[in-house]
Order: structure tokens, then C-alpha cells, then sequence
């Protein structure tokens, strides 16, 4: 049997970007967790909610669209500290 070979081309780079997003969200991940010291459990349940299908986003574009992975992490930050600053405001929610 003849066996195939690939082409003699360059070597695909390996990007940082995938590796950036998933460390931003790890971190990101601890903010969302201890949420429970000001915000009530439903809340946290809805923002690890939020957070998993953020989570679950970035492990669809970490092939297709690794550049993006750091935004949607930058963006979970956001919408952590906008979360809680908005439940604080609108809700009552104190530490």
C-alpha cells in the first residue's frame, strides 16, 4: 500500500489567543463563583449560567475564531461588573 505524505509546506503556527481567552476566563470564572458574597443565590445561578454559556462559546470559536476568545473573556468581565453594580442598584443587593 502506498502510504500518503502531506505537502513539504511550513509548519501551521500555534496562536496564543485561544490560551489568553481560556486563562481570562478561568479568572473570570472566580469572580462569577464567589458572586455569592453580595448577590443572592439566584443570582449567582444565573450568572454562573451566563458564564458556562460563555465558556461553551469559546470552546466553539478556539479552532474557527481564536482572536475572538480574549473579547468574549473581556466581555464576561464586563458583564460581571455590570451585573453586580446593576443588582446593587436596582435590586438591593449589598455585601
Amino acid at each position: 500500500m502506498l502510504s500518503r505524505r502531506r505537502s513539504a509546506g511550513p509548519p501551521r503556527a500555534v496562536e496564543p489567543w485561544p490560551f489568553v481567552g481560556m486563562i481570562l476566563m478561568a479568572a473570570a470564572f472566580f469572580l462569577y463563583a464567589a458572586s455569592g458574597l453580595v448577590a443572592p443565590w439566584w443570582g449567582v445561578v444565573i450568572l454562573l449560567g451566563v458564564w458556562l454559556a460563555l465558556f461553551v462559546l469559546c470552546c466553539a470559536w478556539w479552532t474557527p475564531h481564536p482572536k475572538r476568545l480574549p473579547l468574549v473573556a473581556l466581555f464576561a468581565f464586563a458583564f460581571w461588573f455590570g451585573s453586580l453594580n446593576a443588582g446593587g442598584a436596582l435590586l438591593g443587593w449589598t455585601a
